[in-house]
C-alpha cells in the first residue's frame, strides 16, 4: 500500500520530506526543526510521524490559538521545550494616528524584502496593534530591512512570548447539501453562489485549497480542508456527513467569524 494515496499529487513533495526528517531523526539520533507550516502540512506531518514509536512530533507557533507553527521532531529520550522552536516576537511601531496597517499590508512588505512565507507565522492584527511571529534565525535581517510598510515608516519592536494577543480561528457552521465533491460545487455552496460564477473565479486565482492557490476546479474537496475565496472570506470543510436518500453529499461546514 502506498503511502501517496492517502495525498493528493500536489503534495507528494511534502510527504517526501515529512519522510525525510523523520529519517533523520532516527539516523542521526537528534531534533529536526522545520520552518512554519500550514494547517494542512501540520496534518500530514501528523499522519505519518503521529504513530511511529521512535519519533516524537511537537508543535508550536507561540500561542495555544497559532494556525502557523513549526515543527518539531526529536528522538524518545529528548524532552522538548518551547525555546526549541527558535521564534522571536513583534510588534510592528508605526504612526497609527495617521495610517492603519492590515494583515495583507504585512504580508506584502515581508514578500517586497524576500522573506520566505515558511520564515514568519501568524500576522496579528487587533485595532491599531500589529504583531508577528518568526524564526529566531533571520531575526537580524528582519530588523535590518522590515523598515517600511506601505508608505509608512516602521520599528519592530521585540516583545514576550505572554504579550501576543489572541486571536482564536472561529467558524459559523452550517449545514448542505451537496452533488459531488468538486472544489467549485463545495465553494458554490459555502458562499450561496452558482458554478457558472465560482469557475472563472478560480481560474483568476482567487481561490486558495489549504493555503495554496488552484485553478483546478475539478479537484477534489477533503474533510478537513480549509478554504478561501478573496473578496468573500476563508472557509473550512468540517465533516462529510454521509449521503442523502437522493445520493447528495450532507456536509457541515464552516465560515470565519
Amino acid at each position: 500500500m502506498s503511502i501517496y494515496q492517502h495525498f493528493r499529487p500536489e503534495e507528494h513533495e511534502f510527504v517526501d520530506r515529512v519522510s525525510s526528517w523523520k529519517t533523520e531523526v532516527v539516523e542521526r539520533y537528534r531534533p529536526k526543526l522545520t520552518d512554519f507550516l500550514d494547517p494542512r502540512e501540520q496534518e500530514i506531518m501528523k499522519s505519518i510521524v503521529g504513530n511511529d514509536s521512535g519519533v516524537r512530533l511537537s508543535f508550536w507557533g507561540g500561542s495555544s490559538f497559532s494556525e502557523r507553527q513549526r515543527a518539531l521532531l526529536y528522538p524518545e529520550y529528548y524532552e522538548a521545550e518551547q525555546d526549541d522552536f527558535q521564534l522571536i516576537y513583534y510588534e510592528i511601531e508605526y504612526p497609527s494616528k495617521f495610517t492603519t496597517i492590515e494583515h495583507r499590508d504585512v504580508l506584502g512588505a515581508l514578500m517586497n524584502i524576500g522573506v520566505k512565507r515558511s520564515k514568519y507565522g501568524d500576522i496579528l492584527v487587533a485595532g491599531d496593534n500589529v504583531q508577528f511571529i518568526c524564526a529566531s534565525e533571520i531575526s537580524g535581517f528582519m530588523e535590518m530591512n522590515l523598515t517600511k510598510i506601505g508608505k509608512s515608516g516602521v520599528k519592530l519592536k521585540t516583545i514576550e512570548e505572554n504579550q501576543l494577543k489572541q486571536i482564536k480561528t472561529d467558524y459559523n457552521e452550517k449545514m448542505g447539501t451537496v452533488s459531488s465533491l468538486r472544489l467549485d460545487v463545495i465553494i458554490a455552496e459555502i458562499y450561496s453562489l452558482s458554478r457558472s460564477k465560482v469557475s472563472p473565479l478560480v481560474q483568476q486565482g482567487r481561490v486558495k485549497l489549504n493555503h495554496k492557490l488552484t485553478d483546478q476546479v475539478s479537484v477534489e474537496v477533503m474533510e478537513g480542508d480549509e478554504l478561501s475565496l478573496r473578496g468573500f472570506g476563508r472557509s473550512k470543510l468540517i465533516a462529510i456527513e454521509g449521503t442523502t436518500k437522493k445520493e447528495k453529499w450532507r456536509i457541515r461546514y464552516g465560515l470565519l467569524k
